[in-house]
């Protein structure tokens, strides 16, 4: 398993909101995280990446089979995690080709390198959007392209991708799932993909354009199903998340 998460219960200023999430992720596996708003997800997404304010109070994440429960946020990015925000700060002074440059070690002063280029021009970025500052007055679906460009920099072994279809019109979608699938090693046969992706989204559109391997349905800080995602899916469509709530209540 690349990601294994036990018995993980966390509080948030004092409140517990997951109650005992146990989910394991392995190598060139792409998971989907759905449920309703308030149902845990986002917690769930930033205790992995290790917020402060995510207070671990039981269990243990595991990522490349070590425990990282206590790690820092920067620790755990170098170990090889990823992740898209679905509405990430603005940085003012810093340029998203400079970001860039970071990202993929490269000096500052240095002209982008030709392989950044061409994935800025894959995400539709003129040199002159990477002259401004990150995020600051971006459009919703500039700002989603923006996430998916830093990640294609980075190339982490585990993604998580929180609402990536969320504030974004289909033809922003179908460009972020293609780059989505590089990310995910989905352009390689199953066999031989080895990066890991988890998709956190609050009715799975996504789905129409970026496969899943398996789906968890996450339900008042519990994961209430797993199983098949077009069955899951097709579910929750007919009868909303009604049906996973009266699943969650007979565990």
């Amino acid at each position: 398993m690349l990601l294994e998460i036990e018995d993980l219960a966390v509080e948030v200023a004092g409140k517990r909101v997951l109650k005992g999430v146990n989910l394991s992720i392995a190598e060139g596996e792409t998971h989907v995280l759905l449920g309703p708003n308030g149902a845990g997800k986002s917690t769930l997404f930033l205790t992995i990446l290790g917020f402060p304010q995510y207070d671990v109070v039981q269990g243990s994440i595991k990522f490349k089979g070590q425990d990282i429960t206590g790690l820092t946020t920067a620790e755990r990015v170098k170990l090889g995690l990823g992740v898209s925000f679905q509405t990430p700060p603005s940085i003012r002074g810093v340029s998203v080709g400079d970001l860039l440059k970071i990202i993929s070690h490269q000096d500052v002063n240095e002209e982008l390198n030709p392989r950044m280029q061409q994935l800025a021009q894959q995400l539709k970025f003129s040199d002159e959007f990477l002259d401004r500052d990150v995020n600051l007055g971006f459009s919703g679906g500039e700002v989603k392209r923006s996430e998916i460009l830093q990640l294609l920099a980075q190339m982490p072994d585990f993604t998580m991708f929180d609402e990536p279809d969320s504030g974004v019109d289909i033809e922003n979608v179908e460009l972020l799932a293609s780059e989505i699938g590089t990310l995910l090693d989905k352009d390689k046969p199953q066999r031989s993909r080895k990066r890991s992706g988890l998709l956190i989204t609050h009715l799975g559109y996504i789905l129409n354009f970026v496969s899943a391997d398996k789906a968890h349905v996450l339900i008042d800080g519990v994961i209430s199903c797993s199983g098949n995602p077009s069955e899951i899916l097709e579910d929750i469509r007919k009868n909303g998340f009604n049906g996973c709530v009266e699943c969650a209540q007979c565990l």
